[in-house]
């Protein structure tokens, strides 16, 4: 199954949207496989953000990202990079649609309230640098509904003492 990186900024962890963040995602039908809240070193948001180092703006994205915790996540599912660069919606918030993360709770281009991969190859790259330590592997219920144990399955009946 495809995996993506998904970061939610400093600004989405102060305003309290991770629980709506994560709910969009798991509503989707995507599986968490890995979550942590961290406030980032310098060092590794330039090591993340490498590709941009030639922009103006890097030296402020970096001491932005670096300002609070972010929520660190890795989603496995079908087209989960496609879909979720789909869900988060346009970088600029002015041109992210009504329903998008981003379309709802975004301010600006430099508070856009999450990060996502925009590759299979850079979430890859992502995952390994946020997650060393590896992913969780576990089925969701919807994945093992079939194998249940009988007793789940059967009617309960109600047996006076």
């Amino acid at each position: 199954m495809e995996q993506t990186y998904i970061m939610i900024k400093p600004d989405g962890v102060n305003r309290g949207l991770v629980g709506e963040i994560i709910a969009r995602f798991e509503k989707r039908g995507y599986k968490l496989v890995a979550l942590k809240m961290v406030t980032a070193s310098v060092e590794h948001l330039e090591k993340h953000y490498e590709d941009l180092k030639s922009k103006a703006f890097f030296p402020g994205l970096v001491k932005y990202m670096a300002s609070g915790p972010v929520v660190a996540m890795v989603w496995e599912g079908k087209d989960a990079v496609k879909t979720g660069r789909v869900l988060l919606g346009a970088t600029n918030p002015l041109a992210s649609a009504p329903g998008t993360i981003r379309g709802d709770f975004a301010i600006d281009v430099g508070r856009n309230v999450c990060h996502g991969s925009d590759a299979v190859e850079s979430a890859k790259a992502e995952i390994a640098l946020w997650f060393p330590e590896g992913l969780n592997q576990y089925k969701l219920a919807n994945e093992v509904s079939q194998a249940l144990p009988v007793p789940l399955t059967d009617t309960y009946k109600f047996f006076p003492y």
